[in-house]
């Protein structure tokens, strides 16, 4: 028997038996976004984190390794002020810890950038922000289905 059709048999069986359910009904799970999407990272994180930063440019986002980093951005009100954003998704799962936000901040002393540096309430409330937002998107997600 060729090998391409002995493997689509046996893949046959396998999802022929598979697919025996004996007629009872089994209960639903609760499957996590990231879990049915094809991203390495929580899917809720990751839509949140895109929608806070919307406003900043991107430089990189990688969707496997959970990571999104912007680039220099000015408020137009403090345009001696720029910051970046680097935000690292953890995990696959919707959790507190799953969220890191790091930010660099520079400011225009005589024509130069200068770094200064970022409380730790910036960064937090990032997270924060993340953190509602993701959560938001969950619980919209579950009230359609």
């Amino acid at each position: 028997m060729f090998r391409p059709l002995r493997s689509a048999l046996v893949v046959s069986a396998a999802l022929a038996l598979a697919s025996c359910g004996g007629g009872k009904n089994r209960p639903q799970a609760d499957l996590a976004a990231s879990r049915i999407t094809t991203i390495g990272v929580n899917s809720y994180l990751w839509r949140a984190t895109l929608d806070t930063l919307s406003f900043m440019p991107l430089v990189q986002t990688d969707s496997n390794g959970g990571v999104i980093v912007t680039d220099w951005y000015a408020n137009p009100q403090t345009p001696s002020e720029r910051m970046k954003v680097t935000v690292s998704i953890l995990d696959q799962d919707l959790r507190a810890d799953a969220v890191r936000v790091a930010a660099l901040r520079e400011v225009n002393r005589g024509g130069q950038w200068v770094a200064s540096p970022v409380t730790a309430a910036t960064t937090q409330k990032l997270e924060d922000i993340i953190l509602t937002r993701a959560r938001d998107l969950r619980r919209a997600s579950m009230s359609v289905n």
